[in-house]
């Protein structure tokens, strides 16, 4: 449970006094009112696009609101930018990480700490340090575009925790984190709590809110519409009042027993030629027609590898066919379009530049993908179909946006993973590979997702789901596995196995089979 919260009576830390901020054809915040005391973890609720990473922005100094006040320990502040904000002893971790791809893990601390914190090479033994205690390790020469998703998130981590911070706001910290590391990194929030620090603290995971923090503002609509004490509400309660509605929102899916395989992946190894990178060894895997597999591990034991391969994104030689089959058709060689042909749809772990170009519109990253669904015809697009399916995609998948046109790079985090799962799914696949598909986004939003990909399961498609979340891999898959360091545990009927053991097989404690046939129970 958390710390009991400091004297009511203080001054108060921070104080959001009507905020507004619009952007055009957006009221993205609407007179909002915030307070957070000395100590205090207070939690900002929402759904994706209510308004909590403008909010968020506006206090770190990255955009500055049309109007109301910022009262930082009491004075006023007009806060311009971020290093203002840092000044003041402001951390923030963002949920799109900002990061310079080129520069080491060292280099990037370094300029968000300023001079006076020491030369890279004089942070290193210190980033070691701090990552190690916070179970997050991390190898400071490394450069960031050598890390994975998971690895760049916690470089933004500890680069708030080595600041002197008196406010860290922390946007989605876990979603890369074991269960384990998760209650370890709430030791150190609990902690740097009762040392005075406030933490703002932004998740979609409802248990975490009610374990962690004091209380909570509600935002719907970029206003305020309520306030609670997670600890004394039910998840369900917490979803009712992020949504207005919360019937349907949280659901145990009935397991499926698969058909016939369709992905089959024998004695799969692939040495990395990175030398930071993760080289796989003897993976086994099946998944058949009608059943959701998911695997489990923390970021960086294989998954960005695996899912290349699959992909087709690293392509192996003919020699080494027989390790990579599509309903028994050798698939290893093949370029990503034939094995689009072959039945495969793809969501990648990067929704931003990977699984969707920025600054081109809806209707044109519908195309990227889909181009074989008949929307090219004799080398020319068919614009009129382009824009059915990016109008059908929006409507069915309650993506929030103003038309089709709108650029990828305006929607909030849940509304381009909903239109990216959307683009997948609507091409009625034979295989689904879906990375980390519910990362940073809502409740409801994380819903319509599981509702699509237990349809799509439930239709005949084999669906492979790679997630560090073991919520959402219980919730919705029929067989567990889990990487470590490359290897693949084997597979195990979800209602056969439990979180203990699989955290087990996170973290290595398993023998790789030669091979896993178990259907679930």
């Amino acid at each position: 449970m958390p710390n009991p919260v400091p004297i009511p009576d203080a001054t108060p830390r921070l104080q959001l006094r009507r905020i507004t901020k619009r952007y055009p054809g957006c009221l993205a915040n609407d007179g909002i009112d915030l307070s957070i005391q000395p100590g205090e973890i207070h939690a900002l609720l929402g759904e994706n696009g209510a308004g909590k990473s403008t909010l968020m922005k506006i206090i770190y100094g990255v955009t500055q609101a049309d109007s109301g006040e910022l009262i930082w320990q009491g004075q006023r502040q007009l806060m311009r930018n971020p290093a203002q904000a840092r000044s003041l002893g402001i951390g923030m971790v963002f949920q799109h990480f900002s990061l310079f791809e080129t520069l080491s893990v060292a280099q990037n601390i370094a300029l968000a700490m300023g001079a006076a914190a020491g030369t890279p090479k004089q942070l290193e033994p210190k980033i070691r340090q701090v990552s190690q205690r916070y179970g997050m390790a991390l190898e400071p020469e490394r450069l960031v575009h050598s890390l994975s998703i998971g690895e760049r998130q916690r470089v933004e981590i500890i680069r708030c925790l080595m600041q002197d911070i008196r406010l860290l706001i922390l946007d989605e910290p876990t979603s890369v984190l074991t269960p384990q590391e998760a209650d370890e990194l709430f030791v150190t929030l609990r902690r740097l709590a009762s040392e005075g620090c406030s933490i703002l603290f932004i998740s979609h995971k409802l248990g975490e809110v009610r374990a962690l923090c004091h209380s909570a503002t509600v935002l719907r609509g970029g206003r305020v519409a309520g306030h609670c004490i997670p600890a004394e509400c039910s998840d369900q309660e917490l979803a009712g009042l992020m949504v207005g509605e919360a019937a349907g929102l949280i659901t145990d899916y009935p397991k499926a027993r698969g058909g016939d395989a369709f992905l089959q992946v024998q004695k799969l190894s692939w040495p990395n030629p990175d030398p930071f990178g993760c080289s796989l060894k003897d993976i086994d895997l099946e998944v058949r027609s009608g059943e959701i597999v998911g695997i489990a591990g923390v970021a960086g034991n294989g998954q960005d590898e695996l899912l290349a391969l699959l992909s087709g994104e690293q392509r192996l030689d003919r020699a080494a066919a027989a390790t990579l089959r599509f309903a028994g058709q050798y698939v290893a060689h093949l370029r990503p379009d034939a094995r689009r042909g072959l039945g495969l749809a793809f969501v990648p772990a990067e929704r931003l530049g990977h699984g969707a170009v920025p600054e081109l519109s809806l209707a044109d990253n519908a195309l990227l993908t889909a181009f074989q669904q008949g929307l090219v015809s004799k080398g020319l697009i068919q614009r009129d179909k382009v824009l059915a399916l990016a109008e059908d995609i929006i409507r069915r998948f309650a993506v929030k946006t103003p038309d089709s046109q709108t650029p990828a790079r305006s929607l909030s985090g849940g509304n381009l993973q909903k239109f990216i799962l959307g683009r997948e799914i609507l091409q009625r696949p034979r295989l689904l590979i879906a990375a980390r598909p519910t990362w940073g986004v809502d409740v409801g939003a994380a819903a319509t997702i599981h509702r699509a990909l237990v349809a799509l399961r439930d239709a005949g498609a084999a669906i492979l789901v790679i997630s560090e979340d073991l919520d959402e891999l219980f919730q919705i898959s029929d067989r567990l596995a889990a990487l470590c360091s490359g290897r693949l545990s084997a597979l195990k009927a979800t209602a056969d196995t439990s979180l203990i053991e699989v955290g087990g097989w996170m973290a290595g404690q398993f023998d790789a089979p030669a091979h896993s046939s178990a259907q679930p129970a």
